[in-house]
């Protein structure tokens, strides 16, 4: 039964799955296909950058303007993007794993069966699992590919490269595993959207004032600051206490979705 729960569970995401992994590849390959040009015109354009305000320049990771004639420099401006839009679906997907049956009024439906809650939650976690690391896989054969291909014969270090792709592991579960306790703390979640790029650009936007005000105590907030590809890029490490923090939050989260989800009363169709 909990296999076959996966499997409907897979199936009903894997259209999703496959549109947010092409459009994030597309977002990639748009970025970083104008690598060349950038580069060209870097004096230029550092000149140009040079007088816009300090706290714009932040909000878009461009407040190094020389790194940003680099391979990874410019890369991790373009992987920015792709944060943004990996936060949205990872959270979406959180936000809908349980809040999708009861808005259709099928829980009571899946529940009378003869499998326990928590088999029930582990399956559908599972195949949400495999659907965002199916968006992974696409974005690191995406990077190292249009990277080696519109670099132009410039060097860049894999290593870091490898270093910042590995982030995106914890920063699809921070989203996920939020989106879940959330949706299981409010009473019914009507519609999974409005939520979801709440919680994405809400972190987002959280990030660049931390920046733009010099709030450490936001940093504790945002998975954009944990996993901040300027921070990886310039030291080729991570920030262990901000990761740390990411880890506690999606632990406590995983835990506590299975505590309420145990406990959750399902409306059942009269």
């Amino acid at each position: 039964m909990a296999t076959n729960i996966f499997r409907q569970e897979f199936k009903m995401l894997l259209r999703s799955v496959l549109t947010w992994s092409l459009a994030i590849a597309a977002v990639l390959f748009i970025y970083i296909a104008m690598f060349s040009s950038f580069v060209e015109d870097a004096e230029l354009l550092t000149e140009m950058l040079s007088r816009f305000p300090p706290q714009l320049l932040t909000a878009f990771g461009m407040e190094n303007a020389q790194q940003m004639a680099t391979v990874l420099g410019y890369f991790s401006f373009a992987f920015l993007f792709a944060q943004i839009c990996l936060a949205i679906q990872a959270a979406g997907y959180g936000f809908g794993l349980v809040s999708v049956e009861e808005r259709e009024w099928t829980a009571d439906f899946l529940l009378s069966k003869p499998v326990a809650r928590t088999q029930i939650l582990t399956s559908k976690l599972l195949a949400a699992l495999v659907g965002l690391t199916i968006t992974n896989v696409v974005i690191w054969i995406s990077s190292f590919v249009f990277i080696n291909l519109f670099r132009g014969g410039r060097p860049y270090d894999a290593g870091a490269l490898v270093l910042l792709l590995l982030t995106i592991v914890l920063f699809q579960l921070f989203f996920f595993s939020v989106g879940l306790v959330i949706s299981l703390l409010v009473k019914r979640v009507r519609s999974v959207t409005p939520y979801a790029m709440a919680l994405g650009f809400g972190m987002y936007v959280l990030n660049v004032f931390g920046d733009m005000l010099g709030e450490s105590t936001l940093e504790l907030v945002t998975p954009f600051r944990h996993f901040s590809p300027g921070y990886i890029l310039q030291h080729g490490a991570y920030d262990l206490p901000l990761v740390l923090v990411s880890v506690i939050v999606i632990v406590i989260s995983l835990v506590g979705s299975y505590l309420l989800y145990n406990r959750r009363d399902i409306p059942a169709v009269v």
